[in-house]
């Protein structure tokens, strides 16, 4: 069956720029402190989200990806790493 992929044959294009940009944060955000933030902004979700995202384990929607840009105080291009 044909799925669709990543060119690096992940599930997601922002997984890697998440972690980057969620490093870059003063002071650094752990997965666990990002996954509180989105908590808090009223959206279920855990550390293992996170993490799975940004392995590439997990596919993404667009209303995670507007989470995560809010969360993160960044533009959709900086996640997408369009910018």
């Amino acid at each position: 069956m044909f799925k669709i992929k990543a060119p690096d044959g992940t599930n997601n294009l922002c997984g890697k720029n998440l972690k980057a940009l969620r490093l870059k944060q003063k002071p650094p955000l752990s997965q666990r402190k990002l996954a509180q933030r989105i908590q808090i902004m009223g959206y279920d979700v855990d550390n293992h989200f996170i993490r799975r995202v940004e392995n590439g384990e997990r596919f993404v929607t667009d209303i995670e990806i507007d989470i995560l840009c809010r969360a993160l105080n960044v533009s959709y291009g900086e996640l997408m790493n369009h910018e």
